[in-house]
């Protein structure tokens, strides 16, 4: 039986192209199978076949874990059990008794031989994933095999991927047989089926067509930074050169169009907008929003958004059918963008000089005159005007140094009260409201001066009334509430 079984494993290691190990393994599962089946099919079996003889032993083992914790009696035993049997064995040891081994002629050699064949089989699946792996192919070239409730089935080679229906682009229409390329999105190594899943529609996949119809970006020359699509529709993206003697535009365009057409052909049609990258966010976002023309921008660091001043006459582009072309502006740079008029600009403008207005003339107690002259400056905050070098202060023509030292010493002293009186509210804050998810201790120095202290007294509250109480956002202001009121919906359950 043993030479048998060694050359039964050299026979399907040679077949199947698999190491010999592999073979081993999967028949060693198979002999424990069987061994469980003739004890108990919870119990942990291990069967041992040495290699080089043929010959199998087969052991029954219980895993040792801590006293208390055992759960399956038939797979596990606890410490002190185990040493009363074995005095030095530590937890993680198994411990083992040997059992008669099963013949393996009387297993039922289907069974076995399913267990074998899966086992090879998975070997061989693992094994041609490495090989395709190894050679970085991210851009996956096949046939469509077959269709399967929406999702084609490609063969790449002796490996099979799959494209997800929703990663086709809208109103593909693929058959058995189509050759079809794709972006290889993720791998799945536990799917039953192809664990390759492709993507037509990842703004990768444009990126990888352009590479391959431009030998500048191999070569170094060219380098596409982004890309973002509205598959089948329209597409955008940001090149950059790197050999001031190359026009990145012109060379992704090709001689009379010819290399962006070869890659809107792959893509059923899709318009591409080759963009100029910049390093400067706003440049780039005006860029990207071609072919609208820009009439001003406001960048906002903080929120890292952008409000984009645009005509009349270009709103309507700048916007594009349906939102598209702002919105793959925004996907493109990563940055919000927030389209407007200059009427609207000049509205918001001044109703953010307004509040700003007021806040100088209350906290500095300064005229009108004096606090437009800041604004004009570009102070927004009391902060600015505390801590700004004073040599840029002292550039502002319309005041003297003994002005600007006073509205400095006025601009500290508040910020020093003021934080003097949020270290005050915050003793009054109750712990449940600053643990909540989303809160900091400035906004509950807000709310305290508001009477609002605890996680019930910010449930009871509307969202615009706390946008009014603490200034911050309609969306994080939902967010607050949601979570301060989830534990009202946790106790009724």
């Amino acid at each position: 039986m043993s030479r048998e079984l060694l050359l039964l494993v050299d026979a399907l290691a040679r077949e199947k192209n698999v190491p010999r190990d592999i073979v081993f393994g999967a028949l060693e599962m198979a002999l424990a199978s069987a061994t469980k089946k003739r004890i108990n099919d919870e119990a942990d079996v291990r069967v041992d076949i040495d290699r080089e003889t043929g010959e199998h032993e087969a052991f029954r083992r219980w895993l040792v874990v801590p006293d208390g914790t055992v759960e399956n009696p038939e797979q596990q035993i606890g410490l002190t059990a185990a040493q009363q049997q074995i005095s030095d064995i530590a937890l993680e040891d198994y411990i083992e008794e040997g059992l008669e081994p099963v013949d393996f002629g009387r297993i039922g050699a289907q069974a076995a031989k399913q267990v074998i064949v899966q086992k090879i089989r998975d070997a061989e699946r693992e094994q041609l994933l490495n090989d395709f792996l190894d050679r970085k192919e991210f851009l996956v070239s096949g046939t469509v095999k077959r269709m399967e409730r929406g999702s084609a089935i490609i063969e790449a080679g002796r490996i099979e991927a799959l494209l997800p229906r929703d990663q086709m682009i809208p109103k593909e229409n693929l058959r058995p047989g189509d050759r079809v390329r794709a972006w290889l999105m993720k791998i799945d190594r536990q799917a039953r089926g192809p664990q390759l899943i492709l993507s037509r529609t990842a703004p990768e996949f444009i990126m990888k067509l352009f590479e391959l119809e431009v030998p500048e970006i191999e070569d170094g020359l060219l380098e596409i930074k982004a890309a973002a699509r509205d598959a089948g529709m329209r597409a955008k993206i940001a090149v950059k050169s790197n050999d001031p003697r190359v026009d990145p535009i012109g060379t992704c365009v090709g001689m009379r169009g010819s290399r962006v057409t070869a890659v809107t052909n792959e893509l059923s049609g899709e318009r591409v907008d080759i963009i100029l990258w910049s390093a400067d966010p706003a440049q780039f976002v005006i860029g990207a929003l071609a072919p609208a023309e820009v009439q001003s921008i406001v960048v906002d660091e903080e929120k890292h958004a952008m409000d984009v001043v645009v005509d009349e006459d270009n709103l309507a582009i700048a916007i594009g059918r349906g939102g598209q072309n702002v919105r793959l502006a925004s996907e493109l740079t990563g940055w919000t963008i927030n389209l407007m008029t200059i009427e609207e600009s000049q509205s918001k403008s001044e109703s953010e000089h307004s509040s700003i207005r007021a806040l100088f003339i209350e906290k500095l107690d300064v005229d009108e005159e004096v606090a437009n002259i800041l604004i004009e400056e570009g102070f927004s905050t009391l902060e600015e005007i505390a801590y700004v070098p004073l040599a840029e202060m002292l550039e502002i023509e319309a005041f003297d140094e003994a002005t600007v030292t006073e509205l400095r010493d006025r601009a500290r002293n508040v910020l020093l009260t003021e934080a003097i009186v949020d270290e005050e509210q915050m003793e009054k804050v109750a712990d449940d409201l600053l643990s909540l998810e989303g809160m900091d201790k400035p906004l509950a120095a807000k709310l305290a001066k508001n009477g609002i202290t605890d996680r019930d007294a910010l449930a009871d509250l509307a969202t615009d009334e706390l946008m009014e109480m603490t200034g911050i956002d309609a969306e994080r202001a939902t967010a607050l509430i949601t979570v301060a009121r989830a534990h009202w919906f946790a106790e009724e359950e």
